[in-house]
């Protein structure tokens, strides 16, 4: 793994203090020295928060990724003082801080323009598969113990750079396992979206085989999705669609009756359209869109995409979204500028992307690149001026000017005017 600093070394130990054992010192993994291990509001933070020999530790996805040697986007701390206590040492340091989650512990602290969540050691007292109940806690491995994987429940001294690692989390990581922490039934129970986060998970770090017993418990609690609100169900899968290729594990989650619970909608042939929307998108360079990718899935009936939509709770832009192009995915003939014209720029490229040949998907990737869905250059007044009297005359002759200027790809003003006069004259005749 690229950047990972000997992952597998510890042969197993999971908690890599550098206590002795029968051969001596376990060795200790340690993170390389990542860029974001200097920044100032990191340091002032940790400063902060260490200046009477208080512990605080990186904790989670910034150490898993810079051992993968990926780029790190947020820094979480954890640390056994009490949310109060944090918030006072840092204000005391003039650092800005906001009690984003303070019930469960968490406050985020901005400094020199970076922000970071803070969190108090924790541990479950009551969890329903939807939220949990926490207590405040002082134990390094109680707090680890209470999250969803292996790989996740990493911890690493600001300073040293020093890994500790309960769970064998190191171990994992360097096989590309995704597994859950302890019994994968009871982490599911705590909270039935850990089903999906593992699909999501393993299709980004997983290597090989999905881990047999946490791949049986998310298939067997396939119907605990059900208790979940639609948000988090939609935050979570569009997650998934969004990963560079995510066509394996969607046709995993498929395999497994997933969607039979989240997206009965699924349609049959979803797998060659998707195949076709990931051809088109590496060919035209275009960012993946997850709604884009949602569309896939289903049948090019609006109804149906709007009934998705909704169950998912869903925008009212993104449902529109979905139902224009679930509406013209057959649309396959028009300009691509003209098919903008009607529904939009972004459900024109995508229209193409999903439906094209890669030849038609670059054709109109290009044609739609920094353009602009123009105004047509005439009003009502214009019409009324060249002599047609106020009535529904001038809107049908509008409409008339409107649909063969679009047809002739948006020409100026001027000749916008030749098509009004044109019209008026057919109409005269």
């Amino acid at each position: 793994m690229a950047g990972a600093t000997d992952l597998g070394r510890d042969g197993g130990n999971h908690h890599q203090s550098g206590a002795a054992d029968a051969g001596g010192l376990a060795p200790v993994t340690v993170l390389p020295n990542a860029e974001w291990r200097t920044r100032p509001g990191l340091r002032r933070i940790v400063a902060a928060l260490s200046a009477d020999g208080d512990t605080v530790k990186i904790v989670g996805g910034a150490v898993r990724d810079t051992l993968l040697g990926l780029a790190v986007s947020d820094i979480d701390m954890a640390t056994p003082l009490l949310p109060d206590e944090v918030m006072r040492r840092l204000t005391a340091a003039d650092i800005k801080v906001i009690p984003t989650g303070i019930a469960h512990g968490t406050v985020t602290a901005i400094a020199s323009g970076d922000h970071h969540e803070i969190t108090t050691l924790r541990r479950d007292v009551e969890t329903d598969g939807r939220r949990a109940t926490v207590a405040f806690a002082d134990d390094w491995r109680e707090d680890a113990a209470r999250r969803d994987f292996t790989i996740n429940a990493l911890y690493a001294d600001p300073e040293t750079g020093a890994v500790d690692d309960w769970f064998g989390g190191l171990a994992d990581l360097a096989a590309g396992r995704v597994a859950f922490i302890g019994d994968a039934a009871t982490r599911i129970a705590e909270d039935h979206l850990r089903i999906l986060r593992f699909y999501r998970f393993a299709a980004r770090f997983g290597r090989g085989e999905l881990d047999a017993v946490s791949h049986d418990a998310v298939i067997a609690a396939r119907q605990s999705l059900k208790s979940l609100s639609r948000e988090r169900i939609a935050d979570e899968l569009l997650k998934i669609l969004a990963l560079p290729d995510p066509r394996a594990i969607v046709g995993q989650m498929a395999t497994d009756g997933i969607f039979e619970v989240l997206l009965p909608e699924l349609d049959a042939d979803f797998a060659a359209v998707f195949d076709r929307l990931l051809a088109n998108e590496t060919e035209t360079a275009v960012e993946p869109a997850s709604l884009r990718r949602l569309s896939a899935l289903l049948p090019a009936d609006p109804a149906i995409a709007e009934q998705v939509a909704s169950r998912l709770r869903l925008s009212t832009r993104q449902k529109k979204h979905l139902a224009a192009i679930a509406r013209h995915r057959s649309d396959i003939v028009r300009p691509a500028r003209q098919l903008a014209h009607a529904i939009g720029t972004d459900g024109a490229r995508d229209i193409r992307l999903l439906s094209g040949d890669r030849a038609s998907a670059r054709a109109a990737v290009d044609a739609l690149d920094g353009w602009e869905v123009p105004a047509l250059p005439l009003k009502g007044g214009d019409i009324v001026a060249r002599g047609v009297t106020v009535g529904p005359d001038v809107a049908r002759i509008l409409k008339a000017v409107e649909a063969a200027w679009v047809a002739e790809d948006f020409p100026g003003a001027a000749r916008a005017a030749e098509l009004a006069d044109q019209m008026i004259g057919r109409t005269s005749d």
